[in-house]
């Protein structure tokens, strides 16, 4: 399971009961410099939501009750994914946040998968670190286009990784991201590009991998 090999576990994250006072989880959070934590149930098995600092910050400037239980200013209870769910579910669940709660089979609290794992994960699949060069190719989104951009650059070298962008974009063109791989050279690359534009393909971005 993907997730779950991404995610930290439970007994590696800071966590705080429901049952804890927002000056409790206002300590915590200074203690260990997160913008929020989970809250889990008494048991410690159940995700209730997280308790921001930021918003427990605002309730004390107004004179806010700093004794009330965390509860009072929980938030982003509905978010979370489970173990075993479509690792691209966390794509329209994360957006702003700095995590998303993980729980596994049983509902219980199983861990979070942070912002910036995802981020790391997305640069290893498009091979930045291993790469030569990137290119971002215009292509009028018909039937087929895709593997005939693959076969045009596969007889020059080839392809590491691939993404396609814009598919619900009105004027239907599709940008498709290619990382070559490694030991191409700029030569090879314009050779690829002129040979894409003979089969009715833009190539709109070169990105060279090693000079920036």
């Amino acid at each position: 399971m993907l997730i779950k090999q991404l995610s930290l576990p439970k007994s590696m994250v800071s966590t705080i009961s429901e049952e804890a006072t927002l000056a409790e989880a206002i300590t915590l959070l200074e203690e260990t410099g997160y913008r929020c934590v989970p809250v889990l149930d008494k048991s410690g098995k159940i995700f209730r939501g997280n308790i921001y600092k930021m918003h427990i910050y605002r309730h004390k400037s107004q004179g806010g009750d700093m004794d009330l239980p965390v509860t009072h200013l929980l938030k982003n209870a509905t978010k979370y994914v489970q173990i075993n769910s479509s690792f691209f579910k966390i794509f329209f669940m994360i957006k702003d946040l700095p995590y998303i709660t993980v729980l596994d089979e049983n509902n219980h609290f199983y861990g979070i998968l942070t912002h910036s794992t995802i981020i790391d994960l997305l640069q290893q699949s498009w091979s930045i670190d291993q790469g030569s060069f990137v290119l971002t190719i215009a292509s009028p989104g018909q039937k087929g286009d895709l593997a005939d951009i693959a076969k045009t650059i596969n007889r020059f070298c080839s392809i590491m990784s691939c993404i396609t962008l814009d598919v619900q974009r009105e004027n239907k063109v599709r940008r498709t991201i290619m990382t070559l791989e490694p030991g191409v050279d700029r030569q090879v690359v314009d050779d690829i590009s002129k040979a894409l534009d003979r089969r009715g393909f833009k190539v709109v971005q070169v990105e060279d991998l090693h000079n920036g």
